[in-house]
């Protein structure tokens, strides 16, 4: 078998491999037999017929395309362990056969994506602060307010609107006394008194009652998220469909019996515990980036592979995806709103996924020079631990069964391991405080 090797930009190799017709001799029978168990002859069991009489049925080339693939599957690992010695390869490599013929040698070309090299920064003693996770009364009694809200009753009434109700609109926004692109919400609900729409939007439906219209004018805010309103001053036309009138419960122990609490200090309690470990779990994640951001920006890498910018750019964008498909929304309509195109999309998103890359590189790197891995025992007791959170889940059971879980496990706990060692070089210990 020869191989040529070719330099190629960004992190990458070419590798011409060319394996004699003697050499790709056995692989034409395995070729032929795999072919075989696929094709009826009639005359012959599956996968018994002769060589000869498989050719005339499905020609020469199927077969040769049989015997490639095989002979491809069995050297390429070999190939590439060999000629990127000291250089680990990643993500999948482009296999193209550039010439297959009847009595003829095999050629493949393999493009190899290669880690880059990186010359990692200072990433110990960086001295870094922390703020400590705290929850003060306000936080606190606005959460209440929040769960009185949850359990609010509702009953249709028939007279004006007031403040606290909730209502039912069709809006028509218009600018120039043009109907703005998507200017249109339909049954749009509204619990007045709460400013979620636009500023001042609810005061203009005050004393309005069921089946009336009313037209007015109103300034978007500057900040605001829709572009081609923010800083105009927007015409409404909103037509009202129904007004309900909202209870909302004491704040008493009746209220905590609802959550299964025993009372309301209880409730409190519980509460503020919560949005405590959420806090705490949003500032460590914060940290984290923060602190990798830091070694990023003080490492010096070569350059990144455009397949690994391309594979995670994709994951980032299937990311966001699942994020607006779990809160209810549809993916195509969240690219209308924001006008653009998929692929515009993951033009915008391509930066943050370099970051990610790199982050990723420069954690890989830690973890070599550092030699910190978990041992196989470590690895198999997070298997252990996952399945019996999955208990009666036969189909995510049965991924952890699989080959690659392990060492995709194994990655997932090196990374882990590299973050706690990394926040104990570079942070003060703190504990969360509560404050009330």
């Amino acid at each position: 078998m020869k191989v040529d090797k070719k330099d190629l930009p960004k992190s990458q190799i070419e590798l011409s491999v060319e394996l004699t017709a003697e050499e790709l001799a056995p692989y034409i029978t395995k070729g032929a037999e795999e072919v075989a168990k696929t094709v009826k002859i009639e005359g012959f069991r599956p996968g018994k017929a002769p060589f000869d009489v498989l050719k005339q049925k499905v020609g020469e080339m199927s077969i040769l395309e049989a015997a490639a693939n095989i002979a491809i599957r069995k050297t390429i690992d070999e190939v590439i362990e060999k000629n990127t010695m000291g250089r680990q390869a990643i993500g999948q490599p482009q296999v193209n056969i550039t010439k297959l013929a009847p009595n003829n040698p095999l050629e493949y070309k393999v493009i190899v994506s290669l880690v880059p090299e990186i010359a990692l920064g200072k990433y110990k003693d960086l001295k870094l602060k922390t703020e400590e996770a705290q929850i003060d009364d306000k936080e606190l009694d606005k959460a209440v307010d929040e769960l009185r809200e949850m359990r609010a009753t509702e009953a249709v009434v028939d007279r004006a609107i007031e403040k606290g109700d909730k209502v039912t609109v069709d809006v028509h926004l218009f600018l120039d006394k043009v109907q703005v692109e998507d200017g249109h919400h339909h049954d749009l609900a509204v619990l007045t008194g709460k400013d979620y729409f636009v500023p001042g939007f609810d005061d203009k439906l005050m004393g309005a009652k069921k089946g009336e219209t009313r037209e007015f004018s109103l300034p978007y805010p500057d900040d605001h998220h829709q572009k081609n309103l923010a800083g105009k001053m927007v015409d409404f036309k909103v037509e009202v469909k129904e007004v309900y009138s909202r209870t909302i419960p004491k704040l008493d122990d009746t209220l905590a019996a609802f959550f299964q609490m025993k009372d309301l200090a209880d409730l409190k309690k519980n509460l503020q515990e919560s949005m405590l470990n959420e806090k705490s779990r949003s500032l460590n994640l914060k940290n984290e980036s923060e602190m990798i951001g830091k070694i990023v920006e003080d490492t010096k890498f070569g350059d990144l592979p455009e397949n690994l910018i391309t594979s995670e750019t994709k994951n980032v964008l299937a990311e966001l995806e699942q994020n607006v498909t779990r809160q209810g929304g549809k993916f195509e309509d969240y690219l209308q709103h924001l006008k653009k195109t998929k692929d515009q999309l993951m033009l915008e998103l391509t930066p943050n996924a370099i970051k990610r890359v790199k982050s990723a590189l420069v954690i890989r790197e830690i973890a070599v020079l550092e030699k910190i891995n978990p041992s196989d025992d470590e690895v198999k007791q997070k298997v252990e631990e996952l399945k019996k959170q999955y208990v009666g889940r036969e189909e995510i059971l049965k991924m952890f069964d699989e080959p690659g879980y392990f060492s995709y496990l194994a990655n997932i706990l090196t990374n882990e391991q590299v973050i706690a060692k990394l926040k104990e070089w570079n942070y003060a210990p703190t504990g969360a405080q509560q404050k009330s």
